[in-house]
């Protein structure tokens, strides 16, 4: 057990999850359900795969051993988190890649990291001694900055004039954002009641010769696909209702091969921040329910820079910007806290 190591691969995920939506900025003529198919093929179901075969011996052997109610809930809550997720792209369209993700990783790290282990029956883990109880607070010291960044976006808000605001985020409104980013983050927590219900696949792959690493892999790959079925659905009929199954007739053309390239790779780099959560689990024993917290918090920590790299804070005055500051150093102080705990 490592917990130091696990942090950090958890914080290397949320640096995938902070930034992988760069690469739609290079993605030019299609309409933004066709492009988002894309990114869900590879994201959700290429990419989940190709790692789970690179790393777990007979790999559909394990999918087939498995029971299928454990099948069922990873795909299941799969599904919940694709609802969530097709609302992402949306929040980041009204409130711009740092708040946005700011306050639906706030959301989503609330929900999907405290409501597994009190629906286990594990609640009195949560303070069993001092480690527990640091680990736990941790994860309360995150929630803290993610919500001063949260009071940096109402307060830019507050005091920009609307040319600025568009500006640096071309369709930024505040209200129409939270309510997206609440949705998204809510139902976005089923990310994590999947991965923390596939121990029976887990064991499976274990006992297959997988490596402690790797054994979260297979769960990695049902509940994706959960999340796939959803999208799918989401992004065919839109196709219909806007008439864009014309996209897909330019699969020849070599502009539409930069298209499925940088559409590919968003999809590759956000599947890596939960491959990450999953590898780190490995290492961290019994804080590792704390993995979607750290990841959820980093993301929020280095998104929050990236829109400062951005522009998207340029203009704004010193109680915005104060804000943001005390919120970024809170959540790097948490991360520490959650990577030194199992030390005191």
């Amino acid at each position: 057990m490592n917990t130091t190591l696990g942090t950090i691969i958890w914080a290397l995920g949320g640096l995938a999850g902070a930034v992988f939506a760069l690469p739609f900025r290079k993605v030019k003529g299609w309409k933004y359900e066709s492009y988002w198919l894309v990114y869900a093929l590879f994201g959700l179901i290429l990419f989940p795969l190709a790692l789970a075969a690179a790393t777990v011996p007979d790999l559909f052997g394990v999918l087939g051993r498995a029971p299928a109610s454990t099948i069922a809930l990873c795909i299941g809550f799969g599904a919940l988190w694709g609802i969530g997720g097709l609302s992402w792209g949306l929040m980041i369209r009204y409130l711009g890649v740092g708040l946005g993700l700011a306050i639906g990783c706030g959301l989503c790290s609330a929900t999907g990291t405290l409501i597994p282990p009190l629906v286990k029956g594990q609640a009195a883990s949560l303070v069993a001694d001092t480690s527990a109880v640091v680990t736990l607070a941790g994860v309360v010291v995150s929630l803290v900055g993610i919500v001063f960044v949260g009071l940096a976006g109402k307060s830019k808000e507050d005091e920009l004039p609307e040319e600025a605001k568009k500006a640096a985020v071309a369709e930024f409104n505040f209200k129409k954002g939270l309510i997206v980013a609440a949705v998204a983050g809510v139902a976005s927590a089923g990310m994590n009641f999947g991965l923390q219900s596939g121990g029976a696949l887990e064991a499976a792959a274990v006992e297959a010769g997988a490596k402690e690493l790797w054994k979260g892999m297979p769960v990695l790959v049902v509940v994706l696909f959960g999340g796939f079925l959803v999208q799918l659905v989401w992004c065919l009929q839109q196709n219909v209702k806007n008439r864009s199954f014309g996209d897909y007739a330019t699969l020849a053309q070599p502009a539409t091969a930069a298209v499925i390239f940088w559409s590919g790779l968003a999809g590759v780099i956000w599947a890596c921040q939960f491959a990450c959560q999953k590898a780190g689990e490995s290492l961290a024993g019994d804080i590792a329910y704390i993995s979607f917290a750290i990841v959820m918090g980093s993301s929020v920590l280095f998104s929050s820079l990236l829109g400062v790299v951005l522009g998207e804070w340029k203009g704004t005055g010193r109680r915005t910007r104060t804000y943001l500051a005390i919120g970024l150093a809170v959540l790097a102080a948490s991360i520490a806290v959650a990577a030194a705990a199992k030390m005191i």
